[in-house]
C-alpha cells in the first residue's frame, strides 16, 4: 500500500461567535508586540478591527498592537513590504491575518518577510520557503473561501509584471487559527458566492488530485455535497446563518486538503489570468471550470462522474454533459463560465498560457498535449 502523510499543526478554534474567547483562552500564547494585518474597508465600518484590537490589547502579556489595513483583494508585493515596514517599527512578535484569504495571506508573507529578513521579492521570485525565523501568525478569516487559515501557502501579485503565485513552507502554517462565521455573514452575495466557489474548487481539485490520500477524498466528498447546497441555500437566502456556518466548516477543512494534497489545473490557470484582468479568484476558477471539466473527463471520468453526482445529483454520461453540469451549477450562482466575461481577448490566450506556472502534475489531465492552451482557448467559447 502506498505511504500516506498528513500534516495539521495548526491549532483550530471554531464555532459562531467564539472569536474573542478563543483569544482569552490563549492569552500566554498571545504576547509581546502584535500586528494586524487586515484588508480594512467594510471591517473597519462594521467596527470589527478596532473591536479585535482593544481585545488584544486586553490581554495580559501583549505590550502592543499596531493595525496595517491596505491589503488589497489580491495582495501586492509593494503591500507586503510596506506592512512589513509597519511591523519592524512596531517590534512586532505575532502577526494577526484578519480578513479573507488575501489578509490571511498577506499576514503570512509579513511574517515571513520581518522574521527571515529577506524581501518579498526574493521570497516570490527566487522561491525560497521561509525558514523558521518565520514569526506567528493567526489567522481569523472573516470569508468562506481559501483555507487559508489552514494551509502553507501564501498567494501575492505583481501587477507591474503581470505575475501571481506563492510563497510556501511548512513555517508560514499559522500556529493559531480562528475560524468564527460570525464575521461572515456580512459579506455580499456576489463575494459569498465567489468565495465559496473556492471552496468547491479546492474539494475538487483535492479529490482528483494524484497525492490525494484516502483522508484528504473524504473530505472533499464532503464538501462538495455539503458546500454545494449550503452555497444554493445562501444565494435563496444570504441571512442563512446555519448556511453560513456550513461554509466557514467547508473552507476550514479545505485547508487541511490544501496542505496535503494540494490542487490541480483551474489554480494554475487562474493565476495567470486574475493578474492580466485583475479579477477575483474564485470568478477566474468559475471561468475555467466548465472547460477543465470537459477535459478532465475524457481522462477521468469515473472521479468526475462522481464529483457532479455529489454536487448536482445528476451523473453525465459524457464530457459535453459534464461541462454543461458545471456550467447550470455556475450560472445559478450567477458566476462567469467563460474568461471573455473576464475581458480575456483572443490575442491573449498564448501569453496567458506561456505564464502558467507551478505543480501540474498532481493532475491527471497534465500529460495531455497543448492542454494549457487547450483549456483557455475552449474556456473562450464557453
Amino acid at each position: 500500500m502506498r505511504m500516506y502523510q498528513l500534516e495539521i499543526p495548526t491549532k483550530i478554534y471554531f464555532g459562531r461567535g467564539i472569536a474573542f474567547q478563543a483569544l482569552a483562552e490563549e492569552k500566554v500564547f498571545l504576547n509581546g508586540n502584535v500586528l494586524i494585518v487586515t484588508t480594512g474597508r467594510s471591517l473597519n465600518r462594521l467596527g470589527y478591527v478596532e473591536k479585535l484590537k482593544k481585545e488584544l490589547q486586553n490581554l495580559p502579556n501583549v505590550k502592543s498592537v499596531a493595525i496595517y489595513d491596505q491589503i488589497s483583494a489580491n495582495p501586492q508585493l509593494q503591500e507586503i513590504t510596506k506592512a512589513a515596514e509597519e511591523g519592524r517599527k512596531n517590534r512586532t512578535d505575532i502577526v494577526v491575518g484578519f480578513g479573507g484569504g488575501s489578509a490571511i495571506d498577506a499576514a503570512k508573507a509579513v511574517a515571513a518577510v520581518i522574521g527571515t529578513g529577506n524581501s518579498v521579492e526574493t521570497l516570490f521570485y527566487q522561491h525560497i520557503e521561509p525558514d523558521e525565523r518565520t514569526l506567528p501568525v493567526v489567522a481569523i478569516p472573516t470569508t468562506a473561501g481559501t483555507g487559508s487559515e489552514l494551509s502553507k501557502a501564501a498567494i501575492l501579485s505583481d501587477y507591474e509584471k503581470h505575475k501571481k503565485g506563492g510563497v510556501r513552507g511548512k513555517n508560514l502554517y499559522p500556529k493559531l487559527a480562528i475560524v468564527d462565521s460570525v464575521f461572515t455573514e456580512t459579506v455580499p452575495l456576489h463575494i459569498t458566492m465567489e468565495t465559496g466557489f473556492d471552496v468547491l474548487a479546492h474539494a475538487i481539485e483535492s479529490y482528483v488530485s494524484k497525492v490525494a490520500s484516502p483522508f484528504t477524498k473524504i473530505l472533499s466528498e464532503q464538501v462538495i455535497s455539503t458546500a454545494g447546497k449550503a452555497l444554493m441555500e445562501l444565494e435563496e437566502d444570504i441571512q442563512n446563518k446555519e448556511a453560513r456556518e456550513k461554509m466557514s466548516y467547508a473552507s476550514m477543512i479545505m485547508g487541511i486538503n490544501l496542505g496535503n494534497a494540494s490542487t490541480a489545473m483551474p489554480h494554475r490557470l487562474q493565476y495567470p489570468l486574475g493578474a492580466y484582468t485583475k479579477t477575483s479568484h474564485g470568478s477566474g476558477l468559475a471561468a475555467i471550470y466548465p472547460t477543465w471539466i470537459y477535459y478532465e473527463y475524457t481522462v477521468n471520468s469515473e472521479t468526475i462522474r462522481k464529483v457532479l453526482e455529489q454536487l448536482t445529483g445528476k451523473e453525465p454520461t459524457n464530457a459535453e454533459q459534464a461541462s454543461g453540469l458545471m456550467k447550470d451549477f455556475l450560472k445559478q450562482l450567477q458566476l462567469p463560465v467563460s474568461i471573455r466575461e473576464l475581458g480575456v481577448k483572443e490575442n491573449m490566450l498564448s501569453i496567458l498560457a506561456e505564464d502558467v506556472s507551478g505543480n501540474l502534475a498532481n493532475d491527471p489531465l497534465a500529460e495531455t498535449e497543448n492542454i494549457i492552451y487547450k483549456i483557455y482557448e475552449r474556456a473562450m467559447k464557453e
